[in-house]
């Protein structure tokens, strides 16, 4: 069953706050997902923490995390 989770952030390009949809039932994952608002690809990290809250963050291409 999936799991689906709205997450506002910023883009890391334009600066603009952002709503990305995540898939909970995934645990730690990543991928790329472009801005609505200036479509420059971002790159989202969730990762599932021992307690099972997830933490999101998102990254332009060039960064390193």
């Amino acid at each position: 069953m999936l799991s689906l989770e709205e997450h506002q952030g910023t883009c890391p390009y334009c600066g603009e706050p952002i709503t990305v949809l995540l898939d909970l039932s995934q645990g730690t994952h990543s991928y790329v997902e472009d801005c609505q608002v200036c479509c420059r690809p971002i790159s989202i990290s969730v990762t599932e923490e021992e307690d099972g809250s997830l933490s999101v963050s998102l990254h332009d291409e060039n960064s390193t995390f």
